[in-house]
């Protein structure tokens, strides 16, 4: 997708201070050091401008109060000397980035593929879809009655902390509509009490096991519903994991558009098979931390991800299609620019792509404060805005809420459009079945997102004094879901190397195996090791240190690594250690235990020397998150691909000292993302190498199963591991430094990113996307390949909508029913619908944006909830018989890829792309028959000309199947 050049949502010049558009709404790129104040971007016919300063931004990240900004745009008190400093310092970089950016932007606009495209508008009304009408036509009623003050209620957050969830609309009270309770996140239920910390989304791929996916996410809704949540914030697709050290790569499933797709859509029928909302996120292009926000960075824009179209559509906006394409409820659109316009305020992205192109039904709603503007996002395509405050976290002043108001009767945003967004929350509702009171009660949630005690007030956020209530009920929802977390994140642990050392007994190893091994260190050293197994537990991540939940959102790395920080993350219920686990289950009658629980390598002499040891089992990890949090020197993104707290050096030097040099060694591996092993691996007495990815509370538990041999690992890759940060290519780093005011990321490799990087440019990997090793082995046969349909270039034609959307009165409503209710208490920063005067409202001809009454052409790529129905159409099936060859059960990961046909065409294909996997488990010498159904969508690439999906209908595609991206047996064509 190009640039998006409408008034809403694009940035229009290239210095940082923009002077005021002819164009009504012009305020995508607002700058806080405007004269203007938010609410003249809302009526600027009935706005009084004021002078701001730079606000200062506070981010979600601690219960109960909120983090400051760094020192830098604190008041100047007790840290003035720091930010005197700081500021002076900034002076001279803002001149030096103001100069850089107005070059680094002029040439983001001139350079193809990132040049300007047409403005989408006006946005596509929901209600097209069969699977919908039923709940569209009862969301028609409901709004049809309400009030302008209800319908803005609906659409506009309370305020940053104004109830007990992350995030909270109001109420259409007299239709019956209640305030929806929105709540992170992606791996279990933020800042919630007796919850269940699965394993992060990352684990999830890493099993490729779509059951668990469902399963997990169903568990997860069941937990959501019964602590009073309507809308999950999750699942996370994006990132979709462009650079391996990006900083929330965790959250999502992994770095192939395919395997997130799938991830997602199943986690998605999870968790609404319960009736909670699932919101897809982010869209689109959130691939880094640093400056993905305004300020949070000391820049005044977010980073700008330049994409051009076809790699939008194949690589980024993939997965959201598979979501749509599942009846998501929710879209969250992201922080960050796409083409220099802020994905929240860009009509291509949200009217064009996917409420045209994708057909999608439900709503879009903003991430917390990546709403830029008021009338701008009202008619680019968003529904709901979140936490509802402005420019400043906290502040009260919304970009909508009240202004909102004023827009609509003023004439500036369109009733029509209101009267949509509505609609569209109001038929998720009902789509979700959350009118029926039984399953849905009109409850507040029975917890406290802002404080642990029983008692407190419901809206924390606002300095007015309100009465002390219960606000935390201590409901226990975990049920019996540690079964489904351990299975995950035991099926989500990859073996990556075993030279015939596991699995292990609980007695160490067989007398047989003991014999053999002590006999040849005898032989070796001339010393025998006499009585019990000896095994030594290394490193801080085997350990619990300080607790899982000693630091805020889990933003630090200490003691074992259950998952990464942020708003994905939970308060741990428990973590069982890896040490826990393994002191448990070891037979203490024939094994002796020695344990050194940090990363110093001060190993102890006596009984725990490492001479005597016979097995030693070393832990390591490496961790990240959200970019609001910095530990160490991980600022959100990992500042390289090492092993954090010393790990690298811990396992040399286990490895030489183990048994003198003799001991057979056991790395394993948490990790937020792929690291680098390179300086250990090819030890000869490393033996094994477990990578357990972040498990959550099961941690210890599910690796012992697969230490033990209760559980044959089945996990493989869901990224590439390369042997240096280099091997992924410029496209894999990380901008760590601003290249201008607005920061530019050109993603100049388009389709090859991973492991398609690593093919076209034939780099061997040390370990390839979907590799993953097993105590037993399989092999493939008999692949047969049977047509469904005849190859045809372009899908069929668009389909007449199956349902009419909702139609409303145009009329512009009574400007009473905006009048602050007299009878209502106001709390201080809490955001209403309402404004104290009407009387300064007057309709005008407000000029709409650029090509705002002509709308494009509809997509023929579109036409129904995930797009054009034939693009879902199975046009062929590739069956194959996978045969487990060796001594145990075990399961196999089949996996297609698909090979576009040689053309005579300029255009470029991947050597291979991820097309089908399945999970088979099979029992020594059994064999099973594994489909792969593949679509339209699957065989075609995105034709930028045609503007479509288009197969290639001239030479044959080769379906190749194997156990990874580069162990492909097996292949046929059609």
């Amino acid at each position: 997708m190009a640039h998006d050049e409408s008034a809403q949502g694009l940035l229009k010049e290239s210095s940082t201070r923009r002077s005021r558009s002819s164009d009504r709404g012009d305020n995508a790129a607002f700058d806080s050091d405007s004269d203007l104040d938010a609410t003249d971007y809302i009526d600027r016919e009935a706005a009084r401008p004021t002078r701001r300063s730079p606000t200062a931004s506070f981010e979600p990240n601690t219960k109960g109060k909120k983090r400051s900004c760094s020192c830098l745009f604190t008041t100047l008190g007790r840290r003035s000397k720091c930010c005197i400093g700081v500021l002076a310092g900034m002076g001279i970089l803002w001149v030096l980035l103001t100069a850089t950016g107005v070059f680094v932007y002029r040439k983001a606009q001139e350079e193809p593929p990132y040049g300007q495209s047409p403005p989408w508008y006006p946005t596509p009304k929901g209600g097209i879809a069969a699977s919908w009408a039923d709940s569209y036509a009862k969301a028609s009623k409901m709004v049809s009655k309400m009030t302008l003050a209800e319908k803005v209620n609906v659409t506009t957050g309370t305020g940053w902390e104004m109830g007990l969830a992350v995030g909270t609309n109001a109420p259409a009270i007299h239709v019956g509509f209640p305030q929806l309770q929105l709540q992170d996140g992606p791996l279990g239920i933020r800042f919630a009490d007796n919850i269940t910390a699965f394993p992060a989304g990352i684990t999830v791929g890493a099993t490729w096991n779509r059951q668990l996916m469902y399963a997990r996410g169903k568990a997860h809704a069941i937990e959501a519903r019964q602590k009073g949540i309507n809308v999950l914030l999750g699942p996370c697709v994006g990132p979709l994991g462009r650079m391996p050290a990006g900083g929330r790569n965790w959250e999502g499933f992994g770095a192939d558009p395919y395997l997130q797709g799938i991830a997602g859509a199943e986690t998605v029928k999870g968790i609404q098979s319960e009736g909670v909302m699932a919101t897809i996120k982010h869209f689109v292009a959130n691939e880094q931390e640093h400056f993905r926000q305004p300020w949070e960075w000391g820049l005044p824009h977010a980073i700008s991800s330049n994409i051009d179209d076809r790699t939008l559509h194949e690589l980024y906006a993939w997965p959201f299609g598979d979501a749509v394409k599942a009846g998501v409820a929710s879209v969250m659109c992201s922080y960050n620019q796409v083409n220099n316009s802020y994905a929240c305020g860009n009509s291509k992205l949200l009217n064009g792509i996917l409420k045209d192109e994708l057909g999608f039904q439900g709503f879009v709603m903003s991430d917390w404060l990546a709403q830029h503007s008021g009338v701008g996002t009202a008619l680019a395509g968003l529904d709901m805005t979140m936490p509802g405050d402005g420019l400043g976290w906290a502040d009260g002043k919304s970009l909508w809420g009240p202004e909102l108001s004023r827009a609509v009767l003023n004439g500036s945003v369109p009733l029509e459009r209101l009267n949509d967004m509505v609609t569209r929350i109001v038929a998720a509702w009902y789509q979700l079945g959350q009118d029926d009171e039984k399953k849905f009660p009109r409850k507040q949630p029975n917890f406290s997102s802002w404080t642990d005690e029983e008692k407190g007030v419901m809206s924390p956020g606002s300095p007015t004094e309100q009465e002390q209530v219960v606000v935390n009920q201590f409901v226990n929802v975990q049920a019996n879901h540690s079964v489904i977390a351990r299975e995950v994140a035991a099926e989500g642990t990859v073996l990556l190397k075993n030279e015939d050392l596991l699995p292990i007994s609980r007695q160490g190893l067989s007398d047989e195996r003991l014999r053999a091994r002590r006999d040849a260190v005898e032989r070796a050293t001339g010393k025998r090791s006499e009585g019990k197994f000896k095994v030594g537990i290394f490193g801080e991540d085997a350990g619990p240190g300080n607790g899982p939940n000693a630091c805020k959102d889990r933003g630090c790395n200490q003691g074992t690594l259950g998952s990464g920080w942020g708003s994905g993350a939970v308060e741990f219920p428990y973590l069982v250690s890896p040490v826990e686990a393994l002191r448990k289950q070891f037979d203490k009658s024939k094994v002796e235990l020695s344990e050194f629980l940090d990363n110093k390598a001060s190993f102890g002499k006596g009984d725990g020397s490492l001479n005597d040891l016979e097995l030693c089992i070393v832990f390591a990890n490496a961790d990240a998150g959200e970019g609001f949090t910095k530990w160490a020197d991980v600022s959100g993104d990992r500042p390289d691909l090492r092993l954090q707290n010393n790990g690298d050096d811990l396992i040399v030097k286990v490895a030489s000292s183990c048994g003198g040099g003799t001991g057979d060694v056991v790395v394993v591996i948490h990790a937020v993302g792929p690291v680098l092993v390179e300086d250990w691996i090819d030890t000869p007495n490393v033996k094994a190498l477990l990578f357990a990815n972040l498990p959550g509370q099961e941690s210890g538990n599910a690796l012992a199963e697969i230490l033990f041999g209760d559980t044959n690992p089945s996990g493989h890759l869901p990224f590439t591991i390369g042997r240096t940060l280099e091997d992924y290519g410029a496209g894999g780093k990380v901008l760590y430094l601003p290249n201008g005011v607005v920061p530019q990321q050109d993603f100049k490799e388009g389709l090859y990113i991973d492991y398609r990087h690593f093919d076209k440019y034939n780099i061997e990997p040390r370990f390839e996307f979907g590799f993953g090793l097993s105590y037993t082995t399989f092999k493939f046969d008999n692949i047969v390949v049977i047509p469904q349909r005849r190859k045809t270039q372009y899908p069929l034609r668009r389909p007449n909508p199956a349902a009419e959307p909702p139609s409303y009165s145009t009329d512009i409503p009574s400007k009473e029913e905006a009048i602050f209710p007299p009878e209502i208490r106001r709390l201080e920063k809490y955001v209403y619908p309402y404004l104290d005067s009407t009387d300064d409202i007057e309709v005008g001809q407000y000029p709409y944006p650029d090509g705002y009454d002509q709308q494009p052409p509809l997509s023929e790529a579109g036409g129904d909830e995930g797009g054009n129905p034939d693009l879902w159409s199975n046009y062929v099936v590739v069956n194959v018989d996978v045969i487990n060859d060796g001594p145990v059960a075990g399961a196999a990961v089949p996996q297609l890829y698909l090979q576009y046909p040689e053309t005579e065409s300029e255009t470029d294909f991947p050597v291979r792309v991820l097309r089908g996997f399945d999970k088979v488990h099979l029992k020594p010498g059994e064999k099973k028959t594994v489909k792969f159904n593949l679509t339209r969508r699957d065989l075609s690439y995105w034709d930028v000309v045609a503007q479509n999906w288009v197969m290639v209908t001239e030479g044959p595609y080769e379906f190749s199947v194997g156990l990874s991206s580069r162990d492909l047996s097996i292949s046929g064509t059609w």
